[in-house]
């Protein structure tokens, strides 16, 4: 059997093959007016190639998101107009869909193993139907759409799945030296503020505490850490925080993120290093600085896995919409 560019692979490699059909797992949300009916009296959205994208298409797509949209919108003006850039989006990424699917079969040696979509199948009616043929079946007929049709969505969403994965393969690489052009471009987006893995013991003040009360409670505590007695092991033992159970760990804190009246007393401590008392209204607390970033320009070679990312993400991105306008250009598409 050939099947070049295709290997065998699970089934979640195509993604795509869940994401389009993941309507079918939702519960039918209440009815709400999406207008399509009325921007296309015919119920055709738009012709690509020798499809027919249909409104029903487009609202098997749009469907499953107007309850979230619902969430987001503040008035009624803001709702149709997310409806109707959404409803944008799917047309275009249903054309996109026939003509990645046709740049596939241009080469006639490829095609998708029936393996594969018999694999799809099994696992879609195992995890939306509970393992129950008849429920799929119902499913099918509630589409108006037959097994043979249901077998080539399958196959297209894996195609469709398996080109934009190329796509973005090709992008994949970044050399070096474009790390650092953008590096040395974009340094301001590498400063950090000053920051400390922060650790503290409070002492709440009860209603019969003065600030000599609160000392001597606060100082038996300085001496056990004099004496070596490990912070965390205080903190669980005395603090009166919500962070007591961890030890009065408070993980990295900003400077910006802090009052004045601790992080001037925090902010002046090294790692490793416990503040003396600090009496507040509230009662007392004691500082523990277990690691620290002073302020600047992280170097390069912390957050270089970070632009990377980044740029093959833009390149990938840049590399599939290149592709998609070249298949737009030389395709026959009619928008209604």
């Amino acid at each position: 059997m050939i099947h070049r560019g295709l290997r065998p692979v699970p089934v979640a490699l195509f993604a795509f093959a869940a994401a389009l059909s993941a309507w079918a797992q939702q519960p039918a949300p209440a009815p709400v007016q999406d207008n399509l009916n009325l921007r296309y009296a015919n119920g055709i959205a738009a012709i690509a190639e020798d499809r027919i994208i249909t409104v029903d298409d487009i609202r098997r797509e749009v469907s499953p998101l107007i309850p979230e949209i619902q969430r987001q919108s503040r008035s009624e003006k803001e709702f149709n107009e997310k409806i109707e850039a959404l409803q944008e989006d799917v047309i275009q990424n249903l054309i996109d869909r026939v003509l990645i699917v046709k740049d596939f079969y241009k080469d006639e040696k490829r095609h998708v193993p029936d393996s594969y979509i018999d694999n799809a199948i099994a696992e879609t009616i195992i995890t939306q139907f509970d393992g129950d043929r008849s429920k799929y079946l119902a499913y099918l007929r509630s589409r108006g759409i037959s097994q043979k049709d249901y077998r080539k969505e399958q196959e297209e969403d894996m195609i469709y799945g398996y080109m934009r994965q190329q796509q973005a393969k090709s992008a994949s690489t970044v050399s070096p030296v474009k790390i650092e052009a953008f590096y040395a471009e974009n340094k301001e987006r590498f400063f950090q503020e000053d920051s400390v893995h922060l650790r503290l013991i409070q002492l709440a003040r009860a209603a019969d505490d003065t600030d000599d009360t609160l000392k001597t409670k606060a100082g038996d505590i300085i001496t056990q850490l004099k004496a070596g007695t490990d912070f965390g092991n205080l903190a669980r033992q005395y603090s009166q925080d919500s962070r007591k159970g961890k030890g009065g760990d408070w993980g990295w804190q900003r400077r910006s993120d802090l009052r004045k009246e601790f992080s001037d007393t925090i902010f002046s401590l090294e790692k490793g290093k416990y503040s003396e008392p600090l009496l507040m209204p509230e009662g007392a607390f004691i500082f523990f600085a277990e690691e620290r970033k002073h302020a600047g320009v992280l170097p390069l070679d912390e957050v270089r896995p970070d632009i990377e990312k980044a740029l093959v993400q833009q390149g990938s991105r840049q590399a599939t919409e290149r592709w998609l306008e070249k298949l737009r250009r030389n395709a026959y598409i009619k928008h209604f």
